[in-house]
């Protein structure tokens, strides 16, 4: 739409194109530690994460390996509800389980 401002000239509206942005996905990321069970581990990703028990177990092996492993990626409110999730179910447990999220 155009309208003539009072010295004869023209004043032009440009339309913003507003793109609709992709929420932020987060990885939650297992640490290893010497006190949390390789069963416990694999049973978290079983039951929280819905890993298969052959998945499950790969990851395990490399956050064994390699100190830490990804057990998923997802927005931001599912990756804090398993966080939470997976270090209440720990804690009931006894076992000292480090799950962090990051940015992906």
């Amino acid at each position: 739409m155009s309208q003539n401002d009072q010295q004869g000239d023209v004043a032009t509206q440009k339309k913003s194109k507003t793109k609709a942005q992709k929420p932020r996905l987060f990885k939650v990321i297992f640490h290893n530690d010497d006190y949390t069970t390789m069963e416990f581990v694999v049973r978290a990703l079983e039951v929280i994460f819905n890993k298969s028990p052959a998945e499950a177990t790969q990851i395990m092996l490399r956050i064994h390996k390699r100190g830490q492993g990804v057990a998923g990626v997802y927005s931001r409110e599912v990756a804090e509800t398993k966080v939470h999730q997976t270090k209440e179910w720990a804690r009931q447990e006894g076992h000292p389980l480090m799950v962090t999220m990051e940015p992906e």
